[in-house]
């Protein structure tokens, strides 16, 4: 029974937009992630950290959601990436996957699940400059910072592993809110994602102020889920 996470798989069998055409590690992705995924069995747990499809609704991403279904055994924990248009409310997510079978994939919103000792928290995160973005900006912003501080809380006194699409810092920016909430609930693992071929280069990984950082974008991780707990 192991915890997997990884993130940007950028599905696209219900629409033409397959990252192949990005060259690089995108080509042939999908035999890579066939491939890298085939470690995961049916008792394990696998955190999927946004930008999962290119669909841009539920049902044009249908076919994206059942290779998901039948290529990561056992449960998966879903969060928004900023390419993640297909997603809606709870209601209409479950719906939808009970509609197709899909009853193993559940979304990390405003909530977190238990893992053994560990609580998995986490929410999509957000780019934000004050000098530079809009009052839309900072709607969405201050929203993500409600959400993931619910999810904190409801993980309680569990040990806190948390998951992000947009990293909280990178080399030239910080995102100062989001580190204080890992600082205040002495979260000591982070990992996100989002960021691809050069953009990677801007990483900052490993530990700081108490926390240690992952990115666990699926290019990076050369299309094979990390192992979070094995």
């Amino acid at each position: 029974m192991a915890l997997y996470a990884i993130g940007d798989l950028h599905l696209a069998l219900g629409c033409e937009k397959p990252m192949d055409v990005f060259g690089g590690a995108w080509v042939g992705y999908m035999d890579k992630l066939t491939e890298g995924l085939s470690v995961i069995g049916p008792e394990d747990t696998t955190v999927l950290m946004g930008d999962l499809s290119w669909a841009l609704d539920l049902k044009g991403a249908e076919a994206d959601f059942r290779w998901i279904h039948e290529h990561i055994p056992g449960k998966k924990i879903i969060l928004k990436g900023n390419h993640d248009y297909w997603w809606s409310t709870a209601a209409k997510f479950y719906k939808f996957c009970g509609e197709f079978g899909f009853t193993d994939q559940w979304i990390l919103n405003n909530n977190a699940y238990e893992y053994g000792e560990y609580a998995i928290c986490g929410t999509r995160g957000w780019f934000f400059e004050e000098s530079r973005s809009s009052p839309q900006d900072e709607k969405v912003f201050r929203r993500e910072l409600m959400r993931l501080e619910t999810s904190l809380k409801a993980a309680e006194k569990k040990e806190k592993l948390v998951f992000l699409h947009y990293p909280p810092r990178y080399k030239g920016y910080t995102c100062d809110e989001i580190l204080e909430l890992l600082h205040r609930y002495e979260v000591r693992r982070c990992f996100y994602g989002h960021l691809h071929g050069p953009a990677q280069g801007l990483a900052q990984e490993g530990l700081w102020d108490g926390t240690e950082f992952h990115l666990l974008a699926a290019d990076r991780l050369n299309f094979r889920p990390f192992t979070v707990i094995s």
